[in-house]
């Protein structure tokens, strides 16, 4: 007969099952992680426990919490990635504004000709629905940000390169000061979706260098606003 586990260390038995989950492909970067009272039940443990293995999930920086839409698998590397640039910026190594536009304009154009080629039904559903989410909230700082970013993560996501999805996640914390500001000059969200949109149809119809463009000066017009 097995025997019990110990209560403080109930918590470690989800935390190697999930690991376990991930790396033979069962669960993948972008999965919804169950809800802590089914993930409870499934583990015959407390709620307490499910959200101690949740905690020890989020400082491994695979799983990541968001609010209104539940807890994701997320990729390993970029938390490591994330946890660099925090410190360089602590350092005085990192110029946030200048380093990211460079790095923008190094990645994303080549990001949207990749997706325009590899794009999946999935991929584009995601995009669309962030779309729509901007459009929805042109007067609301915080949900035009958040669906931004979601929009440029999916098209990550659609290039199907894990690193590159890495290493775009991993600055996702400076995109979002970044957005902060564009958001606060007088009409730059709706000409900034003007760029998604024409980004968004380039990649459904699948015309890379058409995406690769439409990228290109939706870049351009940020560099013109951050320089204000």
């Amino acid at each position: 007969m097995a025997k019990a586990i110990q209560a403080p260390r109930r918590y470690e038995r989800i935390v190697q099952q999930i690991e376990q989950w991930i790396l033979d492909g069962r669960m993948k970067p972008g999965d919804q992680l169950p809800g802590e009272h089914v993930l409870a039940q499934q583990f015959g443990v407390s709620r307490t426990a499910v959200r101690e293995a949740a905690r020890t999930l989020r400082e491994k920086g695979l799983i990541e919490p968001f609010s209104g839409r539940g807890t994701f698998i997320t990729h390993g590397m970029s938390q490591v990635m994330r946890q660099s640039l925090d410190l360089m910026a602590k350092m005085g190594q990192l110029d946030g504004r200048a380093h990211l536009g460079e790095v923008r304009h190094i990645l994303e154009p080549h990001i949207a000709a990749l997706a325009a080629t590899r794009v999946q039904p999935q991929h584009l559903r995601a995009m669309r629905e962030a779309y729509q989410a901007m459009d929805h909230n042109l007067d609301n700082p915080d949900g035009y940000i958040e669906a931004d970013l979601d929009f440029h993560l999916a098209l990550a996501e659609a290039a199907g390169n894990s690193l590159i999805l890495s290493l775009l996640d991993s600055i996702v914390g400076l995109l979002r000061e970044e957005r902060i500001r564009l958001f606060q000059i007088k009409g730059a969200p709706r000409r900034s979706q003007l760029h998604h949109k024409r980004i968004l149809e380039a990649v459904e119809r699948q015309q890379a260098e058409a995406a690769r463009q439409a990228m290109r000066a939706h870049l351009q017009e940020v560099r013109k606003y951050s320089s204000h």
